[in-house]
């Protein structure tokens, strides 16, 4: 038999669990909901300004995407010229408080970019890389890569070039797994493999 007592035990800490699980349920919905509306735009952002940069990149012709005298080599036939194909990585853009693409400005990010020759597999290919600073303001957008000079080391040229938080990150980082996988994956079928 269930006594009185037994039965109003039973009842409270089946209310206490009640309680417990609504508070754990609206603490959870209250940080989804949160973190979905701080981070949707810029994450949405973010990914706009890579398709951007990546874009940009890729329709610039070879010949006026030479780093430090790299030159894709000519083909036989000159109407068939090789494809660029980049990877991207976006540092952070001006104005940082941007939550649409049209008030971007300026992207600092880094690039690594190979030419897609016929038949020349990605570890012989040419490639650009390095840190750039995309001018957004203009069309097409404007490209600034960081190379050092006869008087200029490499990172005193990048501390010059970008802000110190962006600086910071472009000698620690590169392109994320994911996108070397999506720039190999492209390559290959650009050049034919």
């Amino acid at each position: 038999m269930v006594s009185r007592e037994s039965f109003a035990q039973w009842y409270r800490n089946r209310f206490v669990w009640m309680v417990e699980i609504m508070l754990v349920v609206s603490a959870g919905t209250v940080a989804l909901v949160n973190s979905t509306d701080s981070a949707a735009e810029p994450a949405d952002l973010r990914g706009q300004i890579m398709n951007r940069m990546r874009t940009v990149l890729e329709q610039t012709d070879p010949a006026h995407h030479n780093h430090a005298g790299h030159q894709a080599q000519q083909a036989a036939t000159e109407t068939a010229k090789p494809r660029v194909i980049c990877g991207v990585h976006v540092y952070g853009y001006e104005p940082a408080e941007a939550s649409k693409i049209a008030d971007v400005r300026t992207v600092y990010g880094f690039h690594l970019c190979g030419i897609a020759e016929k038949e020349h597999p990605w570890d012989v290919a040419v490639k650009l890389a390095g840190p750039l600073i995309m001018d957004m303001s203009t069309e097409p957008p404007g490209i600034q890569v960081v190379e050092a000079t006869a008087d200029v080391m490499y990172v005193d040229r990048l501390r010059q070039m970008f802000p110190d938080r962006y600086a910071q990150l472009a000698l620690k980082e590169a392109l994320a797994d994911s996108e070397m996988v999506d720039l190999r994956r492209r390559y290959d079928a650009a050049a034919g493999l």
